[in-house]
Order: structure tokens, then C-alpha cells, then sequence
């Protein structure tokens, strides 16, 4: 049942993590940027382990920054966890080097894809098996038949691949690190409406057929509740609501605020939605 949610102290390292229960918790934790900058208020969730878990949130909410937690990239930006950790299957993880993170089997796509322009394709998804030693042929098949288009491209440049086809190659690259959980920050931006479907039916099928848990970082609230098990909303560093993707859909603020829908069913403006006030429920 969706829900308001209400943030609680800190809770301690749960220990080593039980059978069936959440790959990654995040247990309110606090971020500050250059020492003065509160982004993230006490900020709580869990990813449930072969799931697909959505983190929606317009602008400015803490998105991105909630994920750079995880993966241990506050530092390089003058940023860090200040209250709180990161568990992620059972371990914490909060002070931990990137390097060390995505051994453990934890990687991020960050927004804006970021490939290696100068280099192929094939160049480019062999980077991201720089952990491993062994198995890179058969999870180059692996990438390849889940983005064909890039096995079509493999001896191009990537500067040269359109935008979608980059994405595609960031979503394989961060796939030769064999991930048990994958972070996607806004896989959807400055894409065409038929190459967000194609993305999207991607990660699903990712998650269906080969079980990884992915968390989506997503502007595009209605195609990210499509795909996913479970969703939390997030406004000013903290989350406002979760629950079952389903009933996030059809829950009446997220459809206005969210969705663009008013509670009549018209089309809001975006003005409208972008300008709104939220309802006392949520405070």
C-alpha cells in the first residue's frame, strides 16, 4: 500500500543479511556538499534483491546525489555522507573507494552517458570489465545480444553512435562488471519516445532474464512505473511517498504532480504541475 513516510534516526549496520531480503539499504543518511550544503535530510530505502526499484523526484530533489552515495563518489565532487550508512548485501559500504564498490558487484550509469568517445565500441565495453580477468568473451556475447545494434557497431567510434545507441553502450559497458545491482540515472534523457520504449524494454529484460536488481533514477515517472516492483517520490533531499509501482501510478498526487493528470482525468499544463503545492497528506 502506498504510503507517507516518515523519517526515523538512524538505524545501525544490520549485520550480514538474511536470505530474500534487500540487496542495497540506504538507513538515513545525510549529505553535505562543500560543508555547508544540506542535499539529502535523513534519507531511508531499501532495494529488494531481483527487483526493480524507481526513485522519482522532479529537478533538485536529491536524486543523483542519492546514488553518488552509494557508489561512493560524493568525494571527487566535495561532498559527503555525514549521518547515516549504506548497506549493500549486508555489508557497509559507506566510506568505501568506487573501485572497491563495484567489485562487490554495484555499478552506476550516470546521467548523460558518458562513453569513451575516441574509443569503438568494443573498446568501450571491454573498460568496463577492468575488474575481472576471466569470462570477458562470453559477457561480450551477453551485452551483445541484449543491444544487437552495438554488435552491429562494435568496430565504430562511440562519438559517433547516436544518442540512444550510446545509452545502450553505457548500459553494456556497466554489464561487463557482471553487477548484482544496477544504478540508472535518468537512462530516458534527451532521447526520441520510440528509443526510450527500446531502453526501457531493455532493463526490464535484463532484470527478467538474467535477475539483476536495478534502481531508476527517472524524470519520466510514467514509463519508470511501468517497469517497476516498487517506487519511492522524493522532494528536497527526502522521501514523501512509496509504495507498489502500481499504486504510485494510480495515486492521485502522483498523477498531478507527476503524471500531468489532474484528479478528473484532464491534462494538466506543465506550469501547472511544476508550481504545485503539496497536499497536507504529504508533510
Amino acid at each position: 500500500m502506498a504510503q507517507q513516510v516518515e523519517q526515523s534516526g538512524a538505524r545501525s549496520d544490520p549485520g550480514p543479511r538474511p536470505a530474500g531480503g534487500p540487496v542495497l539499504e540506504i538507513n538515513n543518511i545525510e549529505v553535505i556538499y562543500e560543508d555547508v550544503i544540506l542535499v539529502l535530510r535523513g534519507l531511508s530505502l531499501s532495494v529488494p534483491e531481483g527487483k526493480i526499484v524507481a526513485l522519482l523526484g522532479s529537478n533538485g530533489a536529491g536524486k543523483s546525489t542519492t546514488l553518488k552515495a552509494v557508489a561512493g563518489l560524493l568525494p571527487s565532487e566535495h561532498g559527503e555522507v555525514t549521518q547515516g550508512n549504506v548497506v549493500y548485501q549486508g555489508k557497509a559500504i559507506t566510506r568505501s573507494n568506487p573501485a572497491e564498490i563495484v567489485r562487490l558487484g554495484l555499478s552506476l550509469v550516470m546521467e548523460g552517458r558518458r562513453v569513451f568517445e575516441h574509443l569503438t565500441v568494443h573498446e568501450n565495453l571491454a573498460t568496463g570489465a577492468y575488474t575481472r580477468r576471466s569470462g570477458v568473451a562470453e559477457d561480450l556475447d551477453l551485452v551483445y545480444g541484449f543491444f544487437p545494434r552495438l554488435k552491429d557497431r562494435r568496430t565504430q567510434q562511440a562519438g559517433y553512435l547516436s544518442g540512444g545507441e550510446q545509452q545502450m553502450l553505457a548500459i553494456g559497458r556497466s554489464l561487463m562488471s557482471r553487477p548484482k545491482l544496477m544504478m540508472l540515472d535518468e537512462p530516458s534523457l534527451g532521447l526520441a519516445p520510440l528509443l526510450v520504449e527500446e531502453i526501457f524494454g531493455r532493463v526490464k529484460a535484463l532484470n527478467a532474464e538474467i535477475g539483476t536488481t536495478v534502481l531508476l533514477v527517472e524524470q519520466n515517472a510514467r514509463r519508470a512505473l511501468e517497469i517497476a516492483d516498487h517506487a519511492y517520490v522524493m522532494e528536497n533531499g527526502r522521501i514523501v511517498l512509496e509504495g507498489a509501482a502500481a499504486e504510485l501510478a494510480s495515486n492521485p498526487d502522483v498523477q498531478e504532480f507527476y503524471l500531468g493528470l489532474s484528479e478528473g482525468g484532464a491534462r494538466k499544463s506543465y506550469r501547472d504541475v511544476k508550481h504545485y503545492k503539496r497536499r497536507k497528506r504529504w508533510l
